[in-house]
């Protein structure tokens, strides 16, 4: 395990983390904290926390649409070898 300190809206969050992981954790925080300074723009929030909420929420919701979007493209892909193995029997049937 190694030890890195991220900054997330302006705190120091101290972690043990596995060599590995620390760039993916180092470009989460970067984005959080981009994607902080853009609500604080765009809608001039002042408290950290309703950043990090609309920073949650926006990162949960993109999440659970990515796994939609997964979800419908194995059920065309099935759909669809369904279909091509029903051809391949009626084929080998004739």
């Amino acid at each position: 395990m190694q030890k890195i300190k991220l900054n997330i809206a302006n705190r120091i969050y101290p972690l043990n983390v596995n060599p590995s992981q620390e760039e993916l954790l180092r470009k989460a925080s970067k984005q959080i904290n981009n994607m902080i300074v853009e609500y604080e723009k765009k809608y001039a929030v002042k408290d950290k926390q309703d950043s990090l909420a609309m920073c949650a929420l926006q990162i949960i919701s993109q999440s659970k649409n990515f796994s939609k979007n997964e979800d419908d493209n194995i059920n065309e892909i099935n759909h669809e070898l369904i279909n091509i193995n029903n051809l391949l029997s009626q084929c080998l049937d004739s």
